[in-house]
């Protein structure tokens, strides 16, 4: 079966579907007969496959198979350690994902890029917009997958947002293998076992995302006073481990015990934010402690004056975070129909957080009703916060498609 808007919808329309048949042929085609029965006769402008690593041995056969049994004007899509689609999540075991659409008015341009490609640091935004394909006057918003073991994605991101500031840029890192080469990256008729690709669209599309980092906030913010690159170094005048030995004594018994295990720090990257919530912070790790100074050292560059808090993370947070941002964005956006989506979700998220399949889909179809929802559990989760986009661990970054008018 497939998720698919009601009959008579006109305009752009999304369905997503799945397969857990042996073979590679059988579920492309089984997923393409439920995609067939819920548009009809029209043409698809887009098909997004993202397909587990049971059916590696057939990756190269991947355009063939969705050029015979879809039609898909573009392919677009990776090999995922697990796959997401039409409600179902699917995990440790074989299975196809396949999420179409039909997209008036958009238009898409496919990129594939090399590590090697990327411009210099300091290059220009029209560097980027020729790399690319596309101006930044042409309001475009970008789909990216990237191989973890041979892209930079950090470099790419940086750039993207600098060339393109008001644009969107969603996507995920493709997963299923351990080392380079395994991974596959499939844009239109090619496979690629390095690199990224790109979806840039444009015209009568907006894009909106919803960010999940699966963590909430312990104590109160507080200012940096003093750091060294990743290192933070003071809280208004105090060290950090003083900090967190004074919070511990507030805290009840179960936050006391995360605290030894699941501890984050969230930044507030919008330095006009004075009073944060939950989806204003970039969740890092806190990755050792420096027991001399009671520094802490963090996945992240800081500076003096940001605006910190510490965070814990289990599956219960996880879940009140994910209702808490989605509840936000249904409530913010009650006029508007939205017609498709993407989840592209950590590894580490599934059932080996919940402990229960299908977690993160059915919050989200709680939500936001029964939207087409495709998507795959990424080795590392591209998805803006206040306006820049990170690359995320731990996370749920979803994708939102819908008509300008």
């Amino acid at each position: 079966m497939a998720e698919r808007l009601p009959k008579g919808e006109l305009g752009m329309k999304w369905t997503s579907a799945v397969s857990e048949q042996p073979t590679l042929d059988d579920a492309i085609a089984e997923c393409g007969v439920a995609i067939k029965n819920s548009v009809g006769n029209e043409t698809l402008d887009l098909a997004i496959t993202f397909i587990s690593p049971h059916y590696q041995d057939s990756y190269e056969r991947v355009a063939e198979l969705m050029g015979e049994k879809l039609g898909a004007r573009h392919v677009f899509g990776c090999s995922g350690g697990g796959v997401i689609g039409n409600g179902l999540e699917i995990e440790q075991r074989a299975g196809v994902s396949i999420t179409a659409a039909i997209l008036p008015d958009v238009d898409i341009k496919p990129f594939h890029l090399q590590a090697d490609g990327l411009p210099d640091m300091d290059a220009g935004p029209d560097k980027w917009e020729t790399l690319i394909g596309v101006t930044a006057d042409r309001d475009p918003h970008f789909v990216m997958l990237a191989d973890p073991y041979s892209f930079p994605v950090q470099d790419l991101l940086i750039g993207m947002d600098y060339a393109f500031p008001k644009a969107t840029k969603i996507g995920g890192l493709a997963s299923g293998a351990s080392q380079q080469g395994g991974n596959a990256l499939f844009l239109d008729e090619q496979v690629f076992r390095a690199g990224a690709i790109g979806l840039a669209l444009d015209g009568n599309i907006i894009v909106d995302t919803v960010v999940a980092q699966g963590c909430r906030p312990i104590g109160r913010s507080m200012r940096i006073s003093k750091s060294d690159r990743n290192m933070l170094l003071e809280l208004e005048g105090k060290p950090p481990m003083e900090v967190l030995r004074s919070m511990f004594q507030e805290l009840p018994e179960r936050d006391r015990e995360l605290l030894g295990h699941s501890l984050f720090l969230g930044v507030v990257m919008d330095e006009l934010i004075e009073n944060p919530v939950q989806g204003d912070f970039l969740i890092r790790n806190v990755m050792g402690m420096d027991s001399n100074t009671g520094g802490l050292a963090i996945g992240e560059t800081l500076k003096e004056g940001q605006l910190v808090q510490f965070h814990l993370r289990d599956a219960e947070t996880s879940t009140d975070d994910l209702l808490a941002v989605l509840s936000r964005y249904a409530d913010e956006n009650r006029e508007n129909e939205i017609p498709g989506a993407l989840l592209f979700s950590c590894l580490g998220r599934g059932q080996y957080l919940y402990g229960r399949p299908n977690h993160d889909t059915d919050v989200f179809r709680e939500k936001l009703g029964a939207v087409p929802l495709g998507g795959f559990f990424c080795n590392g989760e591209i998805g803006p916060v206040s306006g820049t986009t990170f690359l995320h661990g731990y996370t749920s970054s979803f994708g939102l498609f819908r008509p300008k008018k």
